[in-house]
């Protein structure tokens, strides 16, 4: 080891691993351990071509650095490699498993490219947590009726009921409405903007606002009390964490299932929407514009027509068919 350049003080498992030091210490390690290359992998790579780079901090920080601090990256093994995986796994995290695998697979990969390991300790077969299933939850039309019928009385707080009606009507993502800014809406036009930089694809779109989601807005925007943002953060100077929405919701699973209304995320209702468009017949290339799909790269490059009136009379036919299940609702 020390004709390797390995110091074998570094080459075994801590007896007692504890919390590791954040990433962005990691230039006061040696130059070859997992910390400067968790830090080297998430300035030089994550940071420059991700758009979420802290989540990957996150998974790092949670899982890997605190198993493996202090090591020599060189000295990781496939087994230990492995039965990090397995723990995350035993406590009931599969789907995490899975992504800290393939991010692993990205960390090591990058250390032989930047020269500071040999070879990768990533020699995976199979998918430490198995098959994922993709979610197929959609509402039916009694627990739509249920939900917008019972949303006040199943919301513990003020804004949900507001935030949820809007991603049910516009049938946007819940980080590109917790991100969203007062200057991306034109109520005049009837427009929502959202930015590339907002898009999970990269690549924004405009969503046509029907006049029920207006009226949500104008509610949000009363609440948010000045803020440039539409759900504003404790302080009001920054936009509210995208899985706010999502805890929230899952607060209040309970009360919704009194309702008659089975658990479900922020995300179903988006998928609950596309399958509402298909049963009110809109065509399938339209429906994918309103949730702004990734397209082909061909058809992408050379049809740049918006399609706004397009997606507008889908969500029209959308906000109306919904207003019709809602009792304290007159449909338009």
């Amino acid at each position: 080891m020390l004709e390797r350049g390995i110091d074998p003080r570094t080459a075994r498992a801590p007896r007692r691993p504890t919390p590791c030091i954040s990433i962005a210490t990691g230039l006061q390690w040696s130059l070859n351990s997992i910390e400067f290359l968790a830090h080297e992998f998430l300035e030089r790579h994550v940071k420059p071509n991700r758009r979420h780079p802290a989540y990957v901090q996150r998974v790092l920080e949670h899982d890997v650095l605190p198993e493996w601090q202090g090591r020599d990256a060189r000295t990781i093994t496939p087994r230990e490699v492995v039965e990090l995986l397995d723990k995350i796994v035993a406590r009931g995290s599969r789907v995490m498993a899975n992504r800290t695998a393939g991010l692993l697979g990205q960390l090591f990969k990058f250390g032989i490219h930047r020269a500071i390991v040999d070879d990768s300790p990533v020699k995976l077969l199979y998918r430490p947590g198995g098959k994922e299933k993709p979610r197929e939850r959609a509402f039916s039309e009694a627990e739509l009726k249920a939900f917008l019928g019972n949303l006040d009385d199943a919301c513990r707080f003020q804004k949900l009921p507001h935030v949820l009606r809007l991603l049910l009507l516009t049938l946007q993502r819940r980080g590109e409405l917790a991100l969203a800014e007062w200057r991306e809406f034109d109520f005049k036009a009837r427009t929502w903007t959202i930015p590339d930089a907002h898009a999970k694809s990269g690549k924004g779109h405009v969503v046509p606002l029907s006049e029920w989601a207006i009226e949500e807005l104008q509610k949000l925007k009363v609440m948010a009390t000045g803020s440039r943002y539409v759900l504003p953060n404790a302080d009001k100077t920054a936009p509210a964490d995208p899985k706010y929405i999502t805890r929230s919701v899952a607060r209040c699973l309970k009360r919704f299932k009194k309702h008659g209304v089975a658990a479900f995320t922020a995300h179903d209702l988006r998928r609950t929407g596309r399958t509402g468009l298909a049963k009110l017949g809109v065509k399938t290339d339209i429906g994918e514009r309103v949730l702004n799909h990734a397209r082909e790269r061909i058809e992408a490059t050379y049809d740049v027509h918006g399609y706004i009136e397009e997606k507008r009379e889908a969500l029209e036919k959308w906000a109306k068919y919904l207003a019709g299940l809602c009792d304290c609702r007159v449909a338009p």
